[in-house]
């Protein structure tokens, strides 16, 4: 019993030292993307989009909550993850590098640019077509890369530094 136990935390060990390493959620999150470039544009895009909109249901009784995977991830992983960012946001403002109002007004101004930027842009180029009510893509998607890129490149980059492009970012 003894041998088992040992055999499997020689197992886990190199994986909980990976998930403790800081940057761990943007390499992840860089992987994931980057397979999901690869299985998109190859033979297997179609299982992959069946894939994004299995249905996946949690409730019990007549209290279910049904969606597919992208819903889910869309409407719950992305929620938890925007509350996450902004409980780190506040933290700023309250006790960290933003808590003075010059330090947070060119943080605060460049991610209001960094949103409204890429609205605009979106929104001048879809004038007139059906797919100008996706301005808001353009203006959200690059957060989560932002910050995992963020996460990996942090250890070398001054802190006023990550901060301030983690506000901008968000």
């Amino acid at each position: 019993m003894k041998e088992t136990i040992k055999s499997m935390q020689a197992i886990a060990e190199p994986f909980l030292a990976f998930l403790r390493w800081e940057a761990s959620s943007g390499v992840i999150l860089l992987a994931c993307a980057i397979l999901a470039l690869i299985v998109a544009n190859s033979p297997l895009a179609e299982s992959y989009e069946h894939l994004l909109h299995y249905p996946i249901a949690i409730g019990a009784g007549e209290y279910v909550l049904e969606m597919g995977l992208l819903h889910w991830i869309n409407d719950g992983l992305m929620a938890v993850f925007f509350f996450v960012i902004g409980l780190e946001i506040k933290r700023e403002f309250l006790y960290g590098e933003l808590r003075t109002y010059s330090a947070m007004l060119l943080p605060v101004g460049a991610a209001l640019g960094g949103m409204l930027v890429p609205a605009a842009l979106y929104a001048a180029i879809n004038a007139g077509l059906p797919t100008l009510g996706g301005w808001g893509i353009p203006m959200a998607t690059d957060i989560a890369f932002a910050l995992g890129i963020m996460t990996i490149a942090a250890r070398q980059a001054p802190l006023g530094l990550v901060v301030f492009l983690t506000a901008l970012a968000i």
